[in-house]
């Protein structure tokens, strides 16, 4: 089996031997739209499901959600629901609405057509046991369709937060001419490192740095891959041409360092980020002295 043909079977929702009834019960659900639209947007709240949208957002989500479902059942490719399912979740994620949420509503659609299937079809017991065999396969792709397409999204926007919480964690502050600040606080991982590495080469080039003073006093341990991510960050300044001091090692720290044999020659240490600071502004050529009361 190619890719190709993979692709087009994961998109398509199975066929079987009933599914020659999928036409008359496409044809029932169009039919009865109105009534079973509104029949299930009521189920929605009563359930409490989607509680963060108002009454007349649900209904409205509500309705494209069904005639996206119904277009499912009639052409057979989830590829129109799949898109429509990525959009609403953009759309409703960031109001709170919640992954059991969106299932909930979906399992509610598929109860409130099978029940509206049976009323249709009680009278002929055979029927509609070839009816629900058409229709159960076909709505359970869809509503694991629905689901996962949520779930991708929230994923999705959880990776964006992530890295938006990391980029401000991570802040590199210019305090003067050529002189960048870049306090970390936090635990630190090869993500986090990686991250910090490119964050900081960025603002050396913006900034045109000379110095950098990387302060790990709110860093709670440092393990060999977090201190070969360190000295991998004081190499990589250096080749865009900007010095760095290492400030705020704990002495477990330090003992840590000896103890992995991190080659301390690369590292420029001060004791504290107020010593760090003294120091690069003292390399840059700049003055420092106490105000006296007069300046004050």
């Amino acid at each position: 089996m190619t890719y190709e043909n993979t692709i087009a079977e994961a998109s398509t929702l199975p066929r079987r031997e009933g599914d020659a009834l999928l036409p008359e019960l496409v044809a029932h659900l169009n039919d009865h739209r109105t009534d079973l639209r509104q029949r299930w947007a009521e189920r929605i709240t009563e359930a409490h499901l989607l509680s963060s949208m108002t009454p007349q957002e649900v209904f409205s989500e509500a309705t494209s959600v069904y005639d996206n479902y119904v277009e499912a059942l009639e052409t057979g490719s989830v590829q129109a629901l799949q898109h429509y399912a990525r959009d609403l979740s953009e759309r409703i994620i960031p109001r709170g609405v919640e992954t059991h949420e969106v299932v909930g509503i979906v399992l509610l659609l598929r109860d409130v057509l099978a029940r509206s299937l049976f009323t249709k079809y009680r009278d002929d017991f055979e029927l509609l046991n070839r009816v629900l065999d058409a229709y159960e396969p076909a709505a359970n792709r869809i509503a694991n369709t629905v689901a996962v397409s949520f779930v991708e999204e929230r994923e999705r926007v959880i990776r964006q937060q992530q890295d938006a919480l990391l980029e401000l964690s991570t802040p590199v502050l210019q305090v003067r001419e050529r002189l960048l600040i870049l306090p970390i606080i936090g635990i630190m991982d090869a993500r986090r490192a990686q991250q910090l590495t490119e964050q900081l080469l960025h603002g050396i080039r913006a900034h045109r740095a000379k110095l950098v003073v990387i302060d790990i006093t709110g860093v709670p341990q440092v393990d060999e891959a977090v201190a070969n991510s360190l000295v991998n960050t004081v190499t990589a300044s250096r080749l865009m041409g900007a010095d760095v001091i290492i400030t705020g090692l704990s002495s477990d720290i330090a003992q840590t360092l000896v103890t992995i044999g991190v080659d301390l020659t690369k590292m420029h240490t001060v004791g504290d980020l107020q010593g760090g600071i003294e120091e690069a502004e003292r390399q840059l050529g700049f003055r420092v002295s106490k105000a006296t009361d007069e300046d004050r």
